[in-house]
């Protein structure tokens, strides 16, 4: 009678035994990998939240609110001088604009009205166009209306550092009036303007002596 031996791999046994081992290496190897997938993707998902930009509802904008409250200087005032009227009123003089006369009484280099004279005949405001176009270097009207606050005259004409605006009211006999230069001039390091109102005052007196009209001025009040 002769042994006859069973490979032990061809063992039914075998596999039923290894069957198990092979179960939890399995369930090791698919934790090991979860685990080295979660560690490489969590750091990138943080550095992503911390340098992707929230928006902009999330962060208030600073550069809105420091424009907002920015100083203004008097370089920037110089900037934006409106002209026209302003409550069917003259405008005064700009406080950062040396080069400008007014007959508005709040200004510091106030004048008086002019007077038209009584042997004036005609329409005024269109003797008052004429005498500009004539006196004046490259004079342009801009603005020619009724008002209800009386007749009302806009002209552009050549300054000393570019263009000035002169602005009329026709009310009646009286003429209320500013001439301003619409560029100011700052030399560095100071901060006050350039210049004076006399160029403005010499332009008005030449327009009131082609017109024959009177301009009142306190010297000729003593």
């Amino acid at each position: 009678m002769s042994a006859h031996l069973v490979p032990l791999h061809n063992s039914p046994i075998n596999k039923c035994s290894s069957a198990p081992n092979l179960a939890a290496v399995n369930v090791e190897q698919q934790q090991l990998t979860a685990k080295t997938f979660w560690s490489k993707v969590l750091p990138m998902a943080v550095a992503v939240s911390l340098v992707a930009p929230l928006s902009s509802s999330a962060i208030p904008s600073l550069s809105s609110k420091s424009s907002s409250l920015a100083p203004m200087t008097p370089f920037s005032q110089s900037k934006n001088m409106p002209t026209g009227l302003e409550n069917g009123k003259i405008r005064p003089c700009p406080s950062v604009n040396p080069g400008c006369v007014s007959t508005n009484p709040q200004t510091s280099s106030s004048a008086f009205p002019l007077i038209i004279s009584q042997n004036s005949s005609g329409n005024a405001i269109m003797q008052l166009q004429d005498a500009i176009l004539k006196t004046q270097k490259n004079a342009k009207i801009q603005v020619l209306e009724d008002t209800p606050d009386g007749k009302y005259l806009q002209a552009e004409v050549d300054g000393g550092f570019g263009r000035d605006v002169l602005d009329f009211l026709v009310k009646g006999d009286s003429v209320a009036y500013r001439a301003m230069a619409t560029k100011v001039t700052y030399i560095y390091p100071f901060t006050t303007a350039f210049g004076d109102s006399k160029g403005q005052e010499e332009r008005i007196k030449m327009i009131t002596e082609e017109l024959g009209w009177y301009a009142p001025s306190l010297d000729s009040m003593d």
